[in-house]
């Protein structure tokens, strides 16, 4: 069972016990009951819960997964327009771009204006003791606005 199949069905079953402790809790009033403001409670809490799971799962979207694209931590983000992943030292070329296309499709666009974002793949190289150069091996521009994202462009072949 998938993860919006429990959702969806966690939500239905929340919402008609919602409905029987309800009916119980007014039948408690009517009845008075010593326990009928402790069914309130519950029957409070159970269409809260049934709500909560309902927004969770109109709201939910599963993670994009490229075919060939690898683990690479994203090490800056400015939140607006720039997302900047570092690709370990031992990072495959044929990689780059599946993983650029992975990152770009699961940024989310909430925070970010409604803009374009660049998202860049970089490598340290060691320059001199104690001293690296980033290289950029390539970039993708994400583009909110008009929900597009370009064709991954692979800038440095690396050594």
């Amino acid at each position: 069972m998938s993860l919006l199949e429990l959702l969806e069905d966690s939500t239905t079953w929340l919402a008609w016990s919602g409905l029987g402790l309800l009916l119980i809790t007014l039948i408690s009033f009517i009845v008075n009951w010593g326990v009928r403001f402790r069914l309130v409670g519950a029957t409070v809490f159970t269409f809260l819960l049934s709500i909560s799971c309902w927004a969770f799962s109109t709201s939910y979207s599963p993670p994009l997964l490229v075919e060939g694209a690898q683990y690479a931590p994203v090490v800056y983000d400015n939140g607006s327009d720039l997302v900047i992943i570092q690709a370990s030292d031992n990072f495959p070329n044929e990689a780059i771009q599946p993983t650029l296309e992975q990152i770009a499709g699961n940024i989310k666009g909430g925070g970010r204006n409604g803009g374009v974002v660049h998202v860049k793949i970089r490598k340290l190289e060691a320059s001199e003791e104690g001293i690296s150069t980033p290289v950029i091996l390539g970039e993708v521009i994400r583009d909110f606005s008009r929900n597009i994202t370009t064709k991954p462009t692979q800038l440095n072949n690396g050594p």
